[in-house]
């Protein structure tokens, strides 16, 4: 799986040199449909609600990634340089990487303990990589002979196993399915190389016969075999919508109930996939985290990075308060066994959700954009509090105003806190200890729609040194990290800067970067004006997910974000400012 995903705007630049163009195959005597006049039949919002419901419910995924990249894990001695991207970061032949193929035998895989390792993590769904870009399919196929029957020394289907397994032990289960980037079946994409290019003669020929004879009849042989309940797309490179429309016809012919996300290409799909990161706002939408245990997809045999359990399940709740789901990855073994130490990770976030399951699954979003000391998950008049630094005088703030109706410890249900509100919203008070060192939940029932105290930057005045026609600066506090700002092209010096309209108390903020390909890596800077000028807050260099950091409280009317970005105009997705509660 890439890093990050190639969005569709690269889609529609090829789009527009196509023009009127039917097929870039003819020479090739292949006819595929890109009119663009084929129709995906629409539903109401009823029906789309119908068929999301599991999903929203669920919350928690497991995400595994397996394949042929599983041989060679421990070959290569530059860590970052095997797992799944092996053959594409070696530039390996097609040749030498198929030879791996032969000693890909995961004579230990047990499907029922695959999904019972994903059950009792408190997980309620599966997606597995049936084919990733590596082009070799998990399942047996007439439309390539690169899959695990006939090229791998297995010789048998890892998939129907593990499909029923699942089912059988009432867990929804997803195919994630390169459709488009494929370094081993002739035509298909490959990242940084020309519509039809590769590294190797082999993988050189039309992109359009490459979906024509391997992708379409793969992905039918998936729909109509396989009883599953997802597909999972990605990097939808020279995806225009002419090209991704038949596809997503497909999908509403056969298996119309079937939930897809949004990386097929051309607007098509149910759920947005933030990669590695959680949005500081969210998404509006259906939205799922997707995110790895340590820094890899794929198995690696020294990459010992992992995260500790703790950051794992304030990880979980973070995403569930913003409002999206969490696919959590782990990588198998060739011989077809999960690391011990992501079993271990698993285990620890099921134990800590048999206890607190409730505040996760089928929850929506807090009301709360930022809390200091956690997070706030939500189901109907029921607040979930999720308490990861417990307050040490015993006075939880909470920027509430609404009337309350109970408040206790999930852990204590019969036991009532005492509480008070004041100016500032309300303030419950705690005993001395923590129910748990990881993450505290606290179940509040409020008697009337919750009313928050807004952000410190909420509907405050924003301005910039420049912004380019398509991506306002409006875009930077819309409260949808889906939209962005970006600087005018020739702006080297860009800045934001956010007027409170008085001397405001704050103590956090929060940027998020634009979600694109190759990544907004930048450099931010914060200064604050003050009656001796302007005086550097914070600087730092961002991984191009954006920035969360908070500071010694302070007083502030002008606030400024400096952002500097060496590949092109600087963007920011969005920019909230926090007092505290």
């Amino acid at each position: 799986m890439n890093k990050t995903f190639w969005i569709m705007i690269l889609g529609l630049f090829f789009a527009v040199q196509a023009g009127a163009k039917t097929s870039s195959a003819a020479d090739e005597g292949v006819t595929v449909d890109m009119s663009g006049t084929n129709s995906v039949a629409p539903e109401t919002t009823a029906q789309r609600d119908a068929r999301m419901a599991w999903w929203r419910e669920a919350k928690f995924g497991l995400f595994i990634h397996w394949g042929v990249y599983a041989v060679p894990a421990g070959k290569y001695g530059d860590q970052d340089n095997y797992g799944e991207w092996i053959m594409w970061n070696t530039k390996m032949s097609a040749s030498e990487y198929q030879g791996y193929a032969k000693k890909f035998n995961p004579v230990k895989y047990n499907p029922e303990q695959w999904v019972k390792i994903a059950k009792d993590a408190g997980m309620r769904y599966m997606v597995i990589t049936s084919k990733h870009h590596d082009g070799f399919a998990l399942f047996p196929s007439k439309a390539s002979k690169w899959n695990v029957v006939d090229a791998s020394a297995y010789g048998k289907d890892l998939l129907g196993p593990l499909v029923k397994a699942a089912h059988d032990q009432d867990l929804k289960i997803g195919f994630y399915y390169s459709h488009a980037q494929d370094w081993n079946n002739r035509g298909g994409a490959i990242k940084a190389f020309k519509e039809g290019d590769g590294w190797d003669d082999s993988q050189k020929g039309s992109f359009d016969s490459y979906l024509e004879k391997t992708a379409i009849p793969q992905i039918k042989e998936i729909l109509t075999n396989y009883p599953i309940d997802v597909i999972w797309w990605d990097t939808p490179i020279h995806m225009y919508q002419p090209r991704a429309e038949p596809i997503a016809k497909i999908l509403k012919e056969i298996r119309p109930k079937l939930l897809t996300n949004l990386r097929l290409g051309g607007g098509y799909g149910d759920f947005a996939t933030p990669e590695q990161f959680v949005p500081s706002t969210g998404l509006k939408g259906d939205w799922e985290t997707c995110m790895t245990m340590n820094k890899h997809w794929g198995y690696n045999a020294v990459d010992q990075n992992w995260k500790s359990s703790s950051e794992l399940i304030q990880k979980l709740i973070t995403i569930c308060a913003k409002g999206g789901n969490f696919l959590l990855n782990v990588g198998p073994t060739a011989e077809g066994e999960i690391p011990a130490e992501s079993v271990k990770r698993l285990n620890d976030v099921g134990q800590w959700l048999k206890v607190n399951g409730e505040s996760i699954y089928g929850t929506t979003a807090g009301p709360f954009p930022f809390l200091t000391w956690g997070a706030a998950t939500r189901k109907n008049q029921v607040v979930y509090l999720h308490v990861f630094n417990w307050p040490a005088n015993g006075e939880l703030r909470l920027p509430l105003h609404s009337k309350i109706k109970s408040t206790q410890l999930l852990v204590e249900p019969s036991k009532e806190l005492k509480m008070s509100q004041d100016a500032k919203g309300t303030i419950i008070y705690l005993p001395k200890q923590a129910p748990d060192s990881v993450a505290s939940v606290i179940k509040l029932e409020v008697a009337e729609e919750p009313v928050v105290e807004p952000i410190a930057s909420f509907n405050k005045k924003l301005t910039a040194t420049s912004e380019s026609p398509k991506n306002p600066v409006a875009a930077a506090q819309d409260g949808d990290a889906a939209q962005y700002w970006e600087a005018g092209a020739g702006d080297k010096n860009a800045y934001l800067e956010y007027d409170l309209g008085k001397p405001t108390l704050i103590h956090a903020l929060a940027v998020d970067e634009p979600d694109r390909w190759p990544r907004y890596k930048q450099e931010i800077r914060v200064e604050i004006e003050t009656d001796k000028g302007w005086t550097q807050l914070l600087a730092t260099q961002t991984n191009g997910h954006g920035h969360q950091v908070k500071f010694p409280e302070i007083k502030v009317q002008k606030i400024r974000l400096y952002v500097k970005r060496e590949l092109g105009p600087a963007g920011i997705a969005e920019w909230q400012i926090y007092s505290p509660e």
